[in-house]
């Protein structure tokens, strides 16, 4: 892990320039070393100076932050962070898709000293970078972009419901977690699924809110699958993929309709919302053996103990391997608690998943 990460801001507005140098260095752990006015001026910089990160909004003047991360991301993979006020718009998924490796809301889309309400959240994300895997990143971009989109893969073609294949499994639900990197991860998973895939899917994707139905506005159309950010009591049905919301928990429980979620508040001090591990123990305690957990890409040990319990139960699980994670914190953790049965690198996930499912692969 790196002990200090050099960094670039860029920002239109001066004041907010000034305030996220300050912001990051105060971290400890990190030295700006450049600022930048646009996305033209930035990428001078970014590509002259080879930053260990780079912050950026993305509505600059003459190169915004998109086209600013496509030459970047083709010519010197760097972490980026996105520092948008844009909160509920779906260029902030965009940024993700060209190569940002996180983002962040400002408190308002007007130059004003509650910038500073975002130091502990900025710190958190850029303590993630240390543990970041360049390589990886440089991958994944790629591989997000290459995935099958437009109305050929999204809403438009979707039959009324997938067709549920014969399954000698006795599995009932797929629960998905994931931090930094995620996005991407699952977007990935989830547009090349077999649409005749039996199984429904709940996601505890670590996300505030307002971005998470964003979120799953996206995914809905971007996939072959009913996607939604999950309301309390929504039914856990084949077809439907439930995005559990920021700042609150989602659990599964079995009903006499079935299985259904429920949300929860978070728990006083509770560090990760929605938390991964709430959503696998109550989904071990509702299916049993009929989970299947997926452990994705992330910092931090969330999701460890809810591996445990889905095992516990004589479940199954699967994680993302070191070769694709961007971070590996979260997946290592669960596997050095031995309760992973495969590791995998992404691009197999989806077809682990649909052997498990019983879907047959042409």
């Amino acid at each position: 892990m790196r002990t200090t990460l050099t960094a670039l801001v860029i920002d239109d507005s001066a004041y907010n320039r000034r305030t996220l140098s300050r912001l990051l260095e105060e971290t400890g752990f990190v030295q700006v070393v450049a600022t930048a006015s646009d996305g033209e001026e930035g990428l001078r910089r970014a590509l002259a100076i080879g930053p260990d990160l780079v912050t950026v909004d993305l509505e600059m003047p003459r190169m915004d932050g998109f086209t600013f991360l496509r030459i970047l991301m083709a010519q010197r993979p760097t972490p980026v962070i996105v520092i948008s006020g844009q909160a509920n718009d779906q260029n902030v998924f965009r940024a993700l898709e060209f190569g940002a490796v996180d983002f962040l809301a400002k408190p308002t889309r007007f130059i004003s000293d509650r910038l500073l309400d975002i130091k502990d959240e900025l710190a958190a994300k850029v303590r993630a970078v240390r543990e970041m895997t360049i390589e990886n990143l440089r991958k994944r971009a790629p591989a997000v972009a290459d995935a099958p989109r437009g109305p050929a893969a999204g809403a438009a073609a979707r039959a009324p419901a997938p067709v549920p294949a014969a399954r000698a499994s006795r599995l009932e639900l797929v629960t998905v977690g994931a931090s930094t990197g995620g996005p991407t991860a699952i977007q990935s998973i989830l547009t090349r699924l077999d649409p005749r895939f039996p199984l429904p899917i709940v996601v505890a994707q670590h996300m505030p809110p307002g971005f998470t139905k964003t979120f799953a506005e996206r995914l809905d159309r971007l996939s072959r699958f009913s996607v939604e950010e999950a309301r309390d009591g929504d039914r856990v049905v084949p077809g439907r993929v439930l995005i559990a919301p920021g700042g609150a928990n989602t659990v599964v429980v079995r009903t006499g309709q079935g299985l259904t979620v429920r949300l929860e508040d978070r728990d006083e001090g509770q560090p990760y919302v929605p938390s991964v591990d709430r959503l696998f123990e109550s989904a071990a305690a509702a299916a049993g053996a009929g989970v299947l957990g997926v452990l994705l890409t992330g910092m931090g040990n969330d999701g460890r103990r809810g591996m445990v319990a889905i095992k516990r139960a004589g479940g199954q699980t699967l994680a993302e391997s070191e070769e694709t994670a961007i971070i590996f914190g979260m997946p290592r953790e669960a596997i050095a608690a031995g309760v992973v049965d495969r590791v995998l690198p992404l691009p197999d996930v989806v077809p682990e998943l649909q052997r498990r499912a019983g879907v047959e692969i042409a």
